[in-house]
């Protein structure tokens, strides 16, 4: 059987983006059992109500809703457990540091597969005020107002 190679999304989180001020971002290995992985595969997962957090150095994805395996048996996995997280030692202690600091957390942005081995891709991100998402949404329509002009001039309409 030929190796898996690339990137197959799984599952992406876009409310992070929406709530959070992403900060830095930081790819990280994910520990799971056979019918996780599976339910994986098959495309099935929810990134929504995830975060993540340290603890005694580690760092745990917890609130990450990876489906039952539909094929499994009393082997299947607890939908909602916390799940342990991968990262090299100094990238952790980077991220110890950073969150002791008032109102940063770690949120999941996307779940993936790359080279057969899934990942998660997590951000430092700090929590976004509603007139700050006001804005963000005040920016994006001023800047599809202006393409949509553009596209008009350079097409040779001009209403």
């Amino acid at each position: 059987m030929p190796r898996e190679s690339g990137r197959k999304l799984v599952a992406r989180n876009k409310k992070a983006r929406h709530d959070y001020a992403v900060l830095d971002t930081y790819e990280a290995g994910i520990v799971l059992v056979g019918t996780e992985v599976k339910s994986l595969r098959a495309g099935r997962a929810n990134l929504v109500d995830g975060y993540a957090q340290i603890a005694d150095g580690e760092v745990w994805l917890h609130g990450v809703h990876i489906p039952e395996y539909t094929q499994g048996t009393w082997t299947n996995h607890d939908p909602r457990r916390k799940r342990k997280l991968l990262l090299h030692r100094d990238e952790i202690a980077k991220l110890i540091g950073k969150t002791r600091e008032g109102g940063l957390t770690l949120v999941p942005l996307s779940l993936y597969f790359r080279d057969g081995k899934a990942k998660v891709e997590i951000a430092l991100a700090r929590g976004k005020r509603s007139y700050d998402k006001r804005q963000d949404l005040a920016r994006r329509d001023a800047g599809r107002e202006v393409a949509r002009v553009l596209g008009r001039r350079a097409k040779g309409r001009e209403d």
